[in-house]
């Protein structure tokens, strides 16, 4: 493969700059609702041979209700952010 193949072929498969916005949203619900859906469900039946059945049935209604919560509530925490912090110099 080429020098020039390689960037290219990188390029093909990213999202235009316009999506950064639901991208950022999709993996910040995925990761977080995972995690949240983890600790729960160990806090509240305990860890054993059911624990990955509970927490996957958990994360099918988590994920999705987390993705559309992180959408609506990013410009509330982008305004909290720009009023607590400085902008960069």
């Amino acid at each position: 493969m080429s020098q020039q193949a390689q960037p290219l072929a990188t390029a093909r498969w990213k999202l235009g700059a316009r999506a950064t916005p639901y991208v950022f949203a999709f993996f910040m619900a995925s990761i977080m609702a995972m995690l949240m859906c983890l600790v729960i469900t160990a806090a509240n039946a305990g860890i054993n041979a059911d624990f990955p059945i509970r927490v996957l049935g958990a994360y099918q209604l988590a994920m999705p209700t987390a993705f559309v919560c992180v959408l609506m509530v990013r410009p509330v925490v982008m305004r909290l952010v720009a009023l607590t912090v400085h902008p960069p110099r």
